[in-house]
């Protein structure tokens, strides 16, 4: 979130916007000159504002008000076309032809078929070291661009031919069903010819297509956008701008939301849980949501390797020696639910009967048979350390969970908060991990493949993709090959379904929780919802 590796209740003012109520804009509270803006809570993004470089939701949430793609989705999740005119999949999924409509970038120049191609084919491209490059193996000619040492970074994906300005076909190189619903990713957003002139520069003052346009981004203070007024897509704004103000403190941006000087968070600080929902200064909102909580053990750490006996013992043990549901009640005070599986309860085919999700059930006894077990093949006497961002409210859940690793299955485990989510990211993505670290998913379209694929398949490891613990199953990835080539969506799930059992033996990561669509927003706000990502809907935000 998409991107998304989540930043939590990332976000937070300097000491001279704390000083001047942060997140206000003065006594108009957003509407100067008679125009009507959202100030929207935000965490500095971990890169310069590129589509296929955005991985994480600090960047995310601008960018998917900037750029539209060929197709978006509903508050609920439903697929329509968008730029598209219309996406005609071949019999067996193997070729789509796309049509596409009359569009525009913000500096006026034609959105054509080439603005998909080529920036699809510089995402892909391992030259340019794009975090989401993953994405796009499917399409033909991905194997080719993969070795960086050869390339120049101009090279395109043999399976994108232009017909025309408004036309292009794509050629898998394997049946691709899930193609015409992950192309409304961030990701597959179309680039203007002047991104290729400085992609540097343009990461600073990004030129999109969608319903918002740039205006500025002051660096760990805000970005500014403007509603796009040449945009007719689906997602028309009903405000003039929304203002993402960073915040690195989650309970400075709700003293502001209840001061009216912040419009939307989507999320509360843990200390609020238990009351936001009857705080008469605010408007609350909660309900199930989509977004899944884990953490990720590195699958070459020593004594933690997948794929080995001792290995797989000590992850299974740790996994056992935590209390999902204590977790839950004591942690988040009904603002999330026990997790079961890798996905959600809101994505298609999810299932709460999987072989294997006893894995993720307290059992402490189980848990230290199985660590004494892993400690007979090699003794461990190191520290397992869990790192996560300081700034995004992740430390009461931390502290619990290496509590109840030191209480319930003896081991000596510490927390090692890092100040800032674009520190923590940046260290992930420079595979400088040495122990546990907090990862978390929010999805980028409503698909199964997102939650797996995307994040366990060898073809996203190696910094290709979102795979940031590395995890690589031959078994797990014939079974994500087999699910593409699915002849329904019911018979992808059920693949699905037996690939996450391989995960739950595995374990490459640990499932705690699944979030709420949770958050508030300032007394006054109209329209205020959250959407299939957990997401304020910004474009239908008035005051």
């Amino acid at each position: 979130m998409k991107k998304k590796v989540l930043a939590l209740a990332a976000a937070a003012c300097s000491l001279a916007m704390l000083l001047g109520a942060c997140g206000g804009s003065g006594s108009d509270n957003g509407q100067a000159s008679g125009k009507v803006i959202i100030n929207a809570w935000a965490s500095e993004p971990q890169n310069p504002l590129i589509p296929g470089n955005t991985n994480e939701t600090g960047g995310g949430k601008p960018g998917d008000l900037l750029f539209a793609r060929l197709v978006s989705f509903s508050p609920k999740g439903d697929a329509s076309n968008e730029v598209a005119q219309s996406i005609t999949p071949n019999a067996d999924a193997t070729q789509y032809t796309i049509k596409i409509k009359d569009w525009k970038f913000t500096d006026g120049t034609p959105v054509t078929a080439e603005s998909f191609t080529k920036a699809w084919s510089y995402t892909a491209n391992a030259k340019n070291a794009q975090l989401t490059s993953s994405f796009f193996s499917t399409i033909k000619g991905y194997d080719a661009l993969q070795d960086a040492k050869t390339l120049k970074g101009d090279e395109q994906l043999s399976g994108l031919k232009v017909v025309n300005d408004h036309e292009f076909t794509v050629d898998m190189s394997q049946p691709d069903a899930t193609f015409p619903i992950k192309i409304g990713y961030l990701a597959f957003a179309p680039l203007p010819t002047s991104f290729y002139k400085d992609p540097k520069a343009f990461g600073q003052k990004p030129v999109g297509n969608g319903p918002y346009k740039f205006v500025k981004w002051e660096h760990n203070q805000e970005i500014d956008l403007a509603k796009n007024p040449a945009y007719e897509g689906n997602d028309v704004a009903k405000n003039d701008g929304v203002n993402f103000k960073i915040y690195t403190q989650d309970n400075a941006a709700y003293a502001d939301i209840q001061a009216g000087n912040l419009d939307v968070m989507e999320t509360v600080p843990a200390a609020d849980t238990k009351t936001f929902q009857k705080d008469s200064s605010l408007i609350a909102y909660n309900k199930a949501g989509s977004v899944s909580q884990t953490f990720t053990i590195p699958s070459s750490l020593d004594h933690f390797k997948t794929g080995t006996e001792e290995g797989t013992l000590r992850r299974q043990a740790i996994s056992m020696a935590i209390d999902r549901d204590t977790l839950v009640k004591k942690v988040f005070n009904g603002v999330a639910t026990t997790a079961v599986d890798f996905t959600s309860p809101l994505t298609p085919g999810f299932s709460d009967s999987l072989k294997g999700n006893e894995n993720l059930k307290f059992n402490a006894a189980k848990a230290k048979e199985l660590w004494a077990k892993a400690d007979a093949i090699s003794k461990y006497d190191g520290q397992l350390t869990f790192s996560y961002n300081a700034d995004g409210g992740a430390k009461p859940l931390y502290d619990a969970v290496v509590n109840q690793l030191k209480n319930n299955l003896g081991i000596n485990a510490a927390t090692n908060p890092m100040p800032t989510f674009q520190g923590f990211r940046d260290a992930i993505t420079k595979r400088q991990m040495k122990g546990a670290f907090r990862t978390g998913w929010q999805p980028d379209y409503p698909s199964a493949e997102n939650y797996l694929y995307q994040l366990y398949d060898s073809a996203a490891a190696d910094g290709n993709g979102s795979n940031d613990g590395d995890y690589k199953n031959p078994a797990f990835d014939a079974l994500m090959t087999k699910a593409y080539a699915a002849k329904s969506t019911d018979e992808a799930n059920k693949t699905y379904q037996q690939a996450q059992e391989i995960l739950l033996h595995d374990l490459p990561s640990f499932p705690l929780y699944y979030g709420n669509a949770y958050g508030v927003a300032a007394k006054g706000i109209k329209g205020f919802e959250m959407n299939w990502q957990n997401l304020p809907v910004y474009e239908e935000m008035t005051k």
